[in-house]
């Protein structure tokens, strides 16, 4: 016996779309498919509308990816009470970047979102706060997060993709036997090139930014803006 068609008016009524519903629905694509399923045709599908109906709340696919790289930077916890604040400042910073190392895909489009929703401003305030209470001086912070930022994304992108064994060994061969007549630097320096953990590069890296982010005058900073130039 064949079912009789169901009405429109007995089918459960969908839930109206909202940004933040779409951002959600985009998060969850990215989880389980990876950023390049991102796409607002796949988000139409999901969330069962037309693609033409996702514009009015996000403008196109650069802007849904900047919202999704923001709805992720609310799993980076606020700094952590214990320790200095160049302490706490790299412990948050290793939490951005292992959240990046945790979506491949993300991290790479990471190098180019402007995100500006309410947690990356949670994200520089946090950063601008740790770099104040450490008396650098405000233009240098300012500059400095945007430096600290950039290393931290460059850093997961980077060991984004699935690193191929047999590229790494033939970087490694070419530095440890590199020739001490034509590359002495090289040769002299290879153990060094190579050692280290990720962990520890990263942290050193921080760190080494940061004594130059303490030391380091932004040009014209403190300058009389009326003055002009001559």
């Amino acid at each position: 016996m064949t079912a009789a068609p169901r009405s429109r008016r007995e089918r459960p009524a969908k839930p109206a779309l909202t940004r933040e519903g779409i951002v959600a629905a985009a998060v969850a694509i990215l989880r389980a498919e990876g950023l390049r399923k991102v796409t607002m045709r796949r988000l139409a599908q999901e969330l069962d509308t037309g693609p033409a109906s996702l514009y009015v709340y996000v403008r196109n696919t650069d802007e849904l990816h900047a919202a999704v790289l923001d709805e992720l930077l609310g799993t980076v916890g606020p700094a952590p009470a214990e320790g200095d604040w160049r302490e706490r400042l790299e412990k948050v910073l290793t939490a951005y970047t292992e959240m990046l190392f945790a979506h491949p895909s993300l991290a790479r489009s990471a190098l180019t979102a402007r995100p500006s929703g309410p947690n990356y401003l949670r994200l520089v305030e946090t950063l601008l706060g740790l770099l104040d209470a450490g008396g650098v001086p405000r233009e240098q912070a300012a500059w400095g997060v945007d430096l600290l930022l950039q290393h931290a994304t460059a850093t997961a992108a980077e060991h984004a993709g699935e690193e191929s064994p047999d590229e790494w060994q033939a970087v490694t061969r070419a530095l440890r036997e590199a020739s001490a007549e034509t590359h002495p630097h090289i040769a002299a320096g290879a153990g060094a090139l190579l050692s280290g953990t990720p962990e520890a590069r990263l942290s050193w890296a921080f760190r080494a930014l940061l004594g130059g982010i303490e030391r380091t005058a932004v040009p014209g900073a403190g300058a009389d803006p009326a003055a002009g130039s001559h």
